[in-house]
């Protein structure tokens, strides 16, 4: 665990980033609260990270807060679905989403002429693990079905979906990050997606092609 973990001095010396920027990022939510970790040392209490996230984090930062304002910033980086509708031509031009998982979509809820962000989210996530080859068409249909059902409970936090397979049959589970989880021996874990880290990528790639 602690080759995972990145200390406070450790960060600034290496991102060449100062105290006052860490912590101004950390109040316009451009770092998330839990990333920072109190930690008892032979020096008294520290102030932690979880390294790749926070290295990938702050190299993000600095390359975009030249072309856009820190409050734009924090809403493109904020697990919040972002307040957008669009039309199902608008995003099959866009290539974000595949047919495949489109398909399965318009099998469980019905062609629809606009989607919202979260329904784009559903989408994009079902999308990932098809395009991985991790999950099955049947386990789409259980992953969107989780999703549609239990996804408003967590809207807003950070959670991981996993699909899960025991026995031939397969199942999925929401759960607020970061957790481990651990199953049986005849539990296995088919595909398993940080949401935060996928409305962020959404997010960016609604922005790269224009939309939103």
């Amino acid at each position: 665990m602690e080759n995972d973990l990145i200390s406070k001095k450790e960060l600034l010396d290496l991102t060449g980033i100062s105290y006052g920027q860490l912590y101004r990022w950390k109040r316009k939510l451009l770092i998330p609260e839990e990333w920072f970790i109190r930690k008892s040392t032979f020096t008294g209490q520290e102030t932690f990270f979880p390294r790749d996230k926070i290295l990938s984090r702050i190299e993000k930062i600095k390359n975009m807060k030249d072309d856009a304002s820190l409050d734009e910033l924090a809403d493109m980086l904020s697990p919040n679905p972002a307040d957008v509708n669009i039309s199902r031509e608008t995003l099959k031009s866009s290539g974000i989403i595949s047919g495949a998982a489109t398909a399965i979509f318009d099998e469980l809820a019905g062609e629809q002429d606009t989607f919202s962000f979260t329904s784009i989210l559903h989408l994009y996530l079902l999308d990932k693990l098809l395009q991985s080859g991790e999950i099955s068409g049947d386990e789409g249909k259980v992953l969107l079905k989780t999703l549609d059902e239990n996804f408003s409970g967590l809207e807003g936090k950070n959670c991981d979906v996993i699909v899960i397979r025991k026995l031939g049959a397969s199942s999925c589970i929401l759960v607020s990050a970061p957790n481990q989880i651990f199953f049986d021996t005849n539990t296995k874990v088919a595909g398993r997606l940080n949401v935060a880290s996928s409305i962020e990528e959404l997010k960016a790639k609604l922005a790269n092609a224009g939309i939103g």
